[in-house]
């Protein structure tokens, strides 16, 4: 284990220090605390690196092969921080019309990710048009992505299929997925009625 010289500082240093000497290796909450002086808020000072100065600071919710209490810093570059100034109730409302889904990779929030299956996945924040061009921190300027393709795992996004293309591909899936496809839809619209509209809950007598 490489320990940084010491420095003085608060604990959101010693720890930021301690992470950038360690890239890469798998370090325990006991550790961690050691490296904060045994502060009782040494894991709300590692959240704050994550949040608000970017560090992917991995924890067992991103890998599924970290345990709960381990943590793994993956690079020394933070990532931009999307959306920091964004309300919760905006940020709430771009993930549930996103569907808590990647809007690159289609990605689902808290399932293993498609391009590396060892990480759940995490989803931030993203601007559609960058604020260094103009872009608003408005909903509707603001779409879900995930941590993956945040790194740039995805260096495109993905074409929306037409309507056309896509019955052609539940048409050719097999009745198995075409059943998952189905019990997706009717969980996603449980009012709708086959006209694209909404209808009242039908009440049993």
């Amino acid at each position: 284990m490489k320990r940084p010289a010491q420095k003085t500082g608060g604990a959101r240093a010693k720890l930021r220090a301690h992470f950038l000497a360690n890239i890469g290796r798998v370090m325990d909450s006991n550790e961690l605390r050691e490296v904060a002086d045994n502060q009782s808020e040494w894991a709300r000072r590692v959240r704050e690196l994550r949040t608000e100065q970017g560090y992917q600071i991995l924890t067992h919710n991103d890998r599924s092969d970290l345990k709960p209490g381990q943590y793994l810093l993956e690079s020394a570059k933070p990532q931009p921080a999307f959306a920091r100034a964004i309300s919760k109730e905006t940020r709430a409302y771009v993930l549930d019309r996103n569907g808590f889904t990647c809007q690159m990779c289609g990605a689902v929030a808290g399932e293993p990710h498609p391009y590396d299956p060892t990480r759940k996945t995490r989803l931030h924040l993203g601007h559609v048009i960058d604020k260094s061009m103009g872009g608003a921190d408005d909903a509707s300027n603001l779409r879900a992505i995930c941590s993956v393709c945040n790194e740039g795992a995805s260096n495109a996004t993905l074409p929306r299929p037409d309507l056309q293309k896509l019955l052609i591909q539940v048409r050719r899936a097999t009745a198995m997925d075409q059943r998952e496809v189905l019990r997706w839809l009717l969980k996603k619209f449980p009012n709708a009625d086959d006209k694209g509209g909404t209808q009242a809950p039908t009440t049993s007598s």
